[in-house]
């Protein structure tokens, strides 16, 4: 088994596919804490079947590189949950709803409508699920899925106490002079940033793990937000790679096998927390 593992890990594809795994692995787990915090646990969710939408929109238009389609429209819905604050009158779960719902059914329509593939179901199981595409990354998704996730921990470094500030009591942040609304904007260009790049990782229906498993799964043995992110971080890693591992020795899909291990890893927090007396 170790010589197995050893003669995969020496393939470019392999080392890859672990490189963007453990990236996007890190980035959705520094913002899955502030997600979860603030009441957004499923924005992931929504967003990924809004970056569904856009993509259906990208293969009827005909657009080669649908990443130009994908992430304005997802970051334009991002800030629209994420920076409505007071301002809108539907709000939280029933926004992110509407707009997931909304998006998955139209985006569905049009591969329907104006399909152009002789096997609609798969690509449409591909695109829910993942695929193996993950496998078959370019050295230019490399450095610019790198490049994304390197400005995404710097901005989360460099902006860490505004962050905190916001994420636990955003009326006292506004009263001590943080303009909130620029670092919710702030966070909503970073989460659809995310939810793009993790689509060929785990698919639309499953991005969703990667941002409330680490974060649940730290706060069953930490308290502190710093030890909750760092922790959370740590784990998602861990289980990135692990899942990679496994759905690559195991013949297994890799978006499945990613989350299951999240699973397990929660689980395992769940019952520590538990010995250790939590709630």
């Amino acid at each position: 088994m170790i010589d197995k593992l050893l003669m995969y890990l020496s393939y470019p594809m392999v080392q890859r596919a672990l490189i963007v795994g453990v990236l996007i692995a890190l980035c959705s787990s520094l913002l899955g804490v502030t997600l979860v915090l603030k009441r957004f646990s499923y924005i992931g969710d929504g967003l990924s079947h809004v970056a569904f939408g856009a993509m259906c929109v990208a293969g009827v238009a005909g657009v080669s590189n649908n990443m130009l389609i994908i992430l304005p429209v997802t970051v334009g819905s991002a800030i629209l949950l994420l920076s409505g604050g007071r301002k809108v009158k539907i709000k939280g779960d029933a926004a992110i709803a509407m707009i997931s719902v909304a998006a998955l059914a139209f985006g569905y329509l049009l591969m329907n409508v104006f399909s152009t593939s002789s096997n609609l179901s798969g690509d449409v199981c591909t695109t829910l699920f993942g695929s193996t595409s993950i496998l078959t990354l370019s050295e230019k998704t490399v450095w610019l899925c790198a490049v994304l996730s390197v400005l995404v921990v710097a901005v989360f470094i460099l902006f860490y106490n505004k962050i905190f500030a916001v994420t636990f009591d955003e009326d006292f942040a506004v009263a001590t002079g943080t303009k909130a609304g620029r670092y919710n904007l702030l966070l909503a260009v970073i989460i659809a940033v995310i939810i793009v790049l993790a689509m060929n990782l785990v698919g639309s229906l499953l991005i969703s793990a990667l941002v409330i498993f680490p974060a649940i799964s730290s706060m069953r043995i930490f308290r502190s937000f710093r030890s909750v992110t760092i922790f959370s971080a740590i784990l998602s890693v861990i289980c990135a790679f692990s899942g990679i591992i496994i759905s690559i020795l195991a013949g297994t899909p890799v978006g499945s096998t990613i989350v299951a291990v999240d699973v397990g890893a929660f689980i395992i927090c769940y019952i520590i927390g538990a010995i250790k007396g939590g709630n």
